[in-house]
């Protein structure tokens, strides 16, 4: 899809947005350099992101005597963007703290805005929990984009089925041809309800001493499962909208929250695409995991899969080691990165 043209008046309109930030951003700058050059802040201590709001975050401290206390803090300019997860070096002043340093990403789960830039969603995670519900009805090519990325990555990912007391006769033959693709591939797979509480005790296993993070659409139950996992944060929960079944966006910016017996969970914003236009084909053909047996094993090594004499992929798609399904997938995929 090509980007639309702006008019003069709209990209005069944009650019001025973007001086005022960047003016912003200077002074906020100086000021920083201000406070270290008088020897204002505190000493040097590390730090872990637990929520970003604009150009602050809440910075949790990770050892010395202030541990666990939350202070928001200031970045340095020259450190680019901070996301939840994040390891840092901060120093406490008054009335907000500076980040000095960024320590390395174990990980990291990035997607492309509208843009095409990349946006990373949070750092230092090793579990991503695809949560999915009976309505809003679940898209298996969603589900498919983020298990490329797992796969990617090399994080543990777990299909979470949410809500199972509400599904009924019209969605039940989806969520089982759901369930019997992904569970021959060897996908961890979980039902759970928030209102019977099925399953609850099983998630509290699969997340503990683990940094996980729930993803997936709007209205799919991740800040209600939250709260019945972590009672007292009492965060806000949307419903469905009548005419379309689709969520409403209640959490605005990830966070971070931690299990009184171990384990660390973000919840994300829902959305209703997870673009992968900064993959290229190999990456892709790597995140379907029943592909990787065949990969490096076609005859020609421009193969594109579709019709060349001697491709592995099609040879395992005729018998069966491939399904239709995560095939029609893939080139839907490859179609919409192609695109871009």
């Amino acid at each position: 899809m090509s980007k639309r043209k702006l008019t003069r008046r709209q990209a005069w309109r944009i650019q001025k947005i973007q001086d005022e930030r960047t003016s912003r951003a200077d002074k906020r700058e100086d000021k920083t350099l201000e406070q270290l050059n008088h020897n204002e802040l505190g000493t040097e201590q590390q730090g872990l992101v637990i929520a970003h709001y604009g150009t602050l975050v809440n910075v949790e401290a990770i050892d010395g005597d202030n541990k666990g206390k939350v202070t928001r803090c200031h970045l340095r300019a020259n450190l680019g963007s901070l996301v939840t997860g994040d390891r840092v070096v901060w120093r406490d002043g008054e009335p907000n703290g500076v980040i000095v340093a960024v320590l390395d990403r174990e990980s990291e789960l990035s997607r492309p805005d509208p843009y095409g830039d990349m946006k990373t969603i949070a750092a230092n995670i090793d579990r991503i929990i695809i949560v999915i519900s009976a309505y809003p009805e679940p898209h298996a090519n969603l589900i498919d984009r983020y298990l490329v990325a797992a796969e990617n990555l090399g994080i543990r990912p777990i299909i979470l089925l949410n809500k199972v007391d509400r599904i009924d006769d019209d969605i039940r033959p989806k969520l089982d041809d759901l369930k019997a693709c992904y569970k021959p591939l060897d996908y961890e797979w979980l039902d759970v309800s928030c209102e019977t509480e099925a399953g609850m005790d099983e998630l509290l296993s699969y997340l503990g001493d683990h940094t996980s993070i729930f993803v997936g659409q709007s209205g799919v139950g991740k800040s209600s499962l939250i709260n019945m996992l972590l009672p007292d944060l009492n965060l806000k929960v949307g419903g469905l909208t009548e005419s379309t079944q689709q969520g409403t966006h209640t959490t605005t910016t990830a966070e971070l929250f931690h299990f009184p017996l171990g384990g660390d969970l973000i919840d994300s914003p829902g959305i209703r695409e997870f673009g992968l236009w900064h993959m290229d084909a190999d990456d892709l053909l790597y995140g379907f995991r029943e592909f990787q047996p065949f990969l490096g094993h076609c005859k020609f090594r421009n193969c594109a899969h579709e019709s060349e004499p001697g491709c592995a992929i099609q040879q395992a798609l005729e018998d069966g080691d491939i399904s239709e399904k995560r095939m029609a997938s893939y080139r839907y995929i490859l179609q919409t990165i192609n695109e871009r």
